[in-house]
C-alpha cells in the first residue's frame, strides 16, 4: 500500500509533469472508483492544476476554484504517467485516465477487489472532511511523538498505523519502524 514516503514520490513526480496544466479530462473506466457524484467530476474538466498535497495516504490534487480530486490508492493502486495525452488505460487493471496537455495519468488496481476510491471535492471546507486527523509525524520533535504515540491505549503497531493518530503510516513502514526500534510487530515488545 502506497504510504507517506511513497505519497510523497508521486506527489513529486505529479508535480513535475502538471503543475500550470489543464486537466483536459478525466475518464473512469470503473463506476465504483468515483465515490461522489457531487460536485460531477466534470466540473473538473479544463481546469488547471494548482498543486498537490498529501491527507494521511491520500493525493489530493487542486484545482482551480478551489476544486479538489482526493485519489485513495488503497492496497493495491498504483499511478503511471504515459507520455501520450489521451493514452488508452490497460484492460482489467485500468481504473481511470486523467488527460493533460503533456500526457496522460493512469490509475491501475491489481487485484480484483476495488478499493481504490476518487472523490470531486469543492471548497477547503469540504476538503477537510477527507483529513483523518493524524498529526504529521516527520514534523514532531522526539517529546511529541513519544506523547502522541503514548496518547491513548494501544499497541505501538496500533498507533502507528492509526490515521487519526499519525498521518501516513501504514503497515508497512510500520513495521520497519518497529524493527528498527527492535521491537516485535506483534505485541510491541523488545526482541
Amino acid at each position: 500500500m502506497p504510504e507517506l514516503p511513497d505519497i510523497t514520490v508521486y506527489i513529486e513526480a505529479l508535480e513535475a509533469r502538471t503543475i500550470g496544466q489543464r486537466l483536459q479530462q478525466v475518464r473512469v473506466t470503473h463506476p465504483f472508483l468515483v465515490r461522489s457524484g457531487d460536485p460531477p467530476l466534470s466540473e473538473a474538466h479544463g481546469k488547471k492544476v494548482t498543486g498537490y498535497r498529501r491527507l494521511g495516504k491520500r493525493i489530493v490534487m487542486a484545482l482551480e476554484d478551489d476544486f479538489f480530486l482526493v485519489l485513495h490508492l488503497m492496497i493495491a493502486g498504483r499511478l503511471l504517467w504515459k507520455e501520450a495525452s489521451g493514452a488508452k488505460p490497460p484492460g482489467r487493471r485500468g481504473l481511470a485516465a486523467f488527460d493533460f496537455e503533456s500526457g496522460t495519468l493512469i490509475l491501475t488496481e491489481a487485484g480484483s477487489k476495488r478499493r481504490a476510491s476518487l472523490y470531486p471535492v469543492k471548497g477547503i471546507d469540504a476538503l477537510a472532511e477527507h483529513d483523518p486527523g493524524g498529526v504529521e509525524v516527520l514534523d514532531l520533535q522526539y517529546e511529541e511523538f513519544r506523547a502522541v504515540l503514548l496518547r491513548e491505549n494501544h499497541s505501538v503497531k496500533r498507533a502507528l498505523t492509526d490515521p487519526r493518530i499519525f498521518s501516513g503510516i501504514g503497515n508497512a513502514y510500520s513495521d520497519e519502524i518497529l524493527y528498527r526500534a527492535k521491537l516485535s510487530p506483534s505485541n510491541g515488545q523488545n526482541e
